[in-house]
């Protein structure tokens, strides 16, 4: 049996119906209210969430979104996932200049790597496991990359890059 890697840096938020039964039979159903619930997990999978904003265990967070689910009244409405920011950005954008990439073509790799049809407007909204796919193309295209990365903190999740 494998064991699948913690999921990481996400907040998902979802809307609930709960309905209870009362009775016998299928039109014995009640409505018992409308929730909304968030699961988060940092960047070591550390779980936390909130009903209707006050925190609250992810364990019963997790018992509500399976009751819902049982009876098909849920909806996700969100999910967020930290990008990397101005900061690790601007470092990546040093590193491409470095190997002699103009900045347009900064956005253009970025796209390539992640298979995008679309440049993204700024660096600043990769996400994680974005950047990583961005570094190890860049890195595969120019192996004097792994240097810089180590200089500037652009590698995997800002540490020195190996």
């Amino acid at each position: 049996m494998t064991t699948q890697p913690a999921i990481t840096n996400i907040t998902r938020t979802w809307q609930l119906d709960l309905y209870g039964s009362w009775g016998d039979g299928s039109s014995a159903s009640v409505f018992l209210g409308r929730r909304i619930v968030s699961l988060s997990a940092d960047a070591q999978g550390r779980r936390t969430g909130t009903v209707d904003g006050k925190p609250t265990s992810a364990e019963e967070v997790t018992s509500m979104l399976n009751w819902a689910r049982d009876e098909g009244h849920y909806k996700l409405l969100d999910e967020v996932r930290p990008t990397i920011g101005k900061a690790r950005a601007a470092a990546l954008h040093k590193v491409m200049g470095i190997l002699g990439l103009k900045r347009p073509d900064h956005y253009a790799l970025c796209a390539q790597a992640l298979n995008e049809t679309q440049p993204r407007a700024s660096l600043a909204e990769l996400t994680e496991a974005d950047v990583q796919v961005v570094w190890a193309h860049l890195c595969a295209e120019h192996p004097e990359a792994k240097g810089l990365g180590v200089r500037f903190a652009v590698g995997a999740a800002g540490k020195h890059a190996a």
